[in-house]
């Protein structure tokens, strides 16, 4: 893992201190705060957001993360098997079903996520997934999943969103 990284999160929401108690459930990496480098897609995120949910505006949050050494870091490197069966056992269920205190990785968003549900469901096999998911582009996500994770994690401010 790089030794800091800039991440920004999209939210529909106000808030100033994380609380991984207000994490949404069954998400790629397990019940967790996500984080993007790409600040665009922290954008869209909030706009979707809004859009389903409603809220005070749309605002793109900002943070600087500097990981300490013994913290429990996965990276995957692409849309692998090991990728995809994470993203089945936390979409399945729930909670976090592993031990790390970071996830960085693809997300299953809008140009895998028909494969990832077909895999899920049953109906198409690992092999099947993998084969459809090599052409794709996915966007990148940051997921903190303990205390000791976020104490890591600094914030920079906010900005509001038109």
């Amino acid at each position: 893992m790089k030794d800091e990284m800039i991440l920004y999160h999209g939210t529909n929401v106000m808030f100033d201190r994380v609380d991984l108690k207000h994490s949404k459930d069954k998400r790629d990496f397990g019940k967790g705060f996500y984080t993007t480098t790409l600040e665009e897609y922290a954008a869209s995120w909030a706009e979707n957001m809004y859009i389903r949910y409603g809220g005070k505006g749309k605002f793109v949050m900002n943070f600087k993360l500097v990981p300490a050494a013994d913290l429990n870091v996965k990276t995957f490197s692409g849309l692998t098997r090991e990728w995809l069966a994470m993203i089945k056992n936390n979409r399945m269920c729930g909670g976090t079903q592993h031990d790390y205190d970071i996830v960085i990785g693809p997300v299953a968003d809008d140009n895998t996520m028909r494969t990832v549900a077909l895999y899920v469901a049953g109906i198409y096999n690992e092999e099947m997934a993998i084969e459809q998911l090599k052409s794709l582009e996915a966007h990148d996500q940051v997921s903190l999943h303990t205390d000791r994770a976020l104490e890591c994690l600094e914030y920079l401010g906010r900005k509001e969103i038109s």
